[in-house]
């Protein structure tokens, strides 16, 4: 008895071959917890690509990758001369994003990180003239820009890249390759035909591994079926039943990403109310749960435990029984499964 994560294998790899077809040269990106999928599974996938070039997020994550994929393996976290040494291959390349982080990679193969409009991190236009005599000392795999998803102020992102493109030639420095992110296909081919001596490669992860959302589904398995009362107590809280139902025990906890949430931003009018609606709710202990039975989205009965979530489930709804298996709306990059099946 699982939380499962369903593939349907078929339809995710055409998905995959598709992206792989519209964007040449794409570096597919497998960091964190690969994806929901792992990092075992993405670095077969691309092996199947026949792709030369991984991006990881960390050091620590090309370490535990080299063994896993045979190519070159890019490190996209910027290096720092504070960062603990990690033991890596020459096959890794690693990010720079600051005139020192250069002069602290020498030997090694980098690639030059530019700071965007996302304002996170990134060499700015005025140290552009201290980068020359850094860049002597490393292995120059080209320069990158990381772009913002959304552009509120209708500005454009080919236009962007194409203003840094301008400076580093300004700057006489090489423009050979370019990795980008958060580009779209013709957007990619807008600069091709721009710069046609530059290599442009996209590193791309959401799109390619979860841009197909009927390819996969989440699925936890009920564990335990005990019918209620209303006002029965229940539970390490002995809060009172709400109602006449059944309390469904359900595999997927809070050491599988259940019930936990990374803060979204809210930007209508509508987004905001539903904000402050599951706000109110949460307060009386109230808490929807993304498992879904019997054509809706039931409550938590009580916050999830580690590793099991306990569900209620009304009279009114058809009842559980053991061992079927409730859809789960799981967001895949906090996702823990305890086993992914093809299907």
């Amino acid at each position: 008895m699982a939380l499962t994560l369903y593939v349907d294998r078929d339809r995710w790899r055409a998905h995959q071959r598709s992206v792989v077809a519209d964007f040449p040269d794409l570096i597919p990106v497998c960091k964190g917890n690969g994806y929901g999928f792992g990092h075992d599974r993405l670095a077969e996938e691309v092996a199947l690509h026949g792709l030369e070039t991984m991006a990881v997020g960390t050091t620590y994550e090309a370490a535990a990758m080299k063994d896993r994929f045979s190519g070159d393996l890019l490190v996209l976290t910027p290096y720092r001369r504070s960062e603990e040494p990690v033991p890596l291959p020459d096959r890794v390349i690693r990010s720079a994003s600051s005139v020192d982080g250069v002069y602290g990679l020498v030997g090694s193969r980098v690639v030059v990180e530019v700071m965007s409009s996302m304002k996170r991190h990134g060499v700015s236009p005025r140290d552009l003239g201290k980068l020359q005599a850094a860049l002597d000392e490393v292995r120059l795999e080209g320069f990158a820009i990381h772009l913002p998803l959304d552009r509120t102020d209708g500005t454009d992102a080919v236009e962007e890249v194409i203003g840094w493109m301008d400076r580093l030639r300004a700057a006489r420095l090489p423009l050979d390759t370019m990795f980008v992110s958060h580009l779209s296909a013709p957007e990619l081919s807008r600069l091709r035909q721009q710069f046609p001596q530059t290599r442009f490669r996209a590193r791309i992860g959401t799109r390619l591994w979860l841009g197909d959302h009927g390819a996969t589904e989440y699925r936890g398995a009920v564990l335990d079926v005990t019918p209620v009362a209303k006002g029965d107590r229940f539970g390490y809280r002995q809060q009172k039943a709400p109602g006449d139902g059944w309390l469904a025990v359900v595999a997927g906890g809070t050491s599988h990403g259940v019930g936990l949430e990374a803060p979204k931003a809210l930007q209508t009018i509508t987004s905001r109310a539903k904000g402050m609606a599951r706000a109110g709710l949460a307060t009386v202990n109230r808490n929807l749960s993304p498992f879904v039975w019997d054509g809706k989205q039931r409550w938590f009965a009580e916050p999830p435990h580690m590793q099991v979530s306990i569900l209620f489930v009304p009279a009114e709804a058809k009842g559980p029984k053991v061992g079927d298996e409730l859809k789960a709306i799981l967001r895949h990059t906090t996702t823990q499964v305890d086993r992914v099946v093809d299907r």
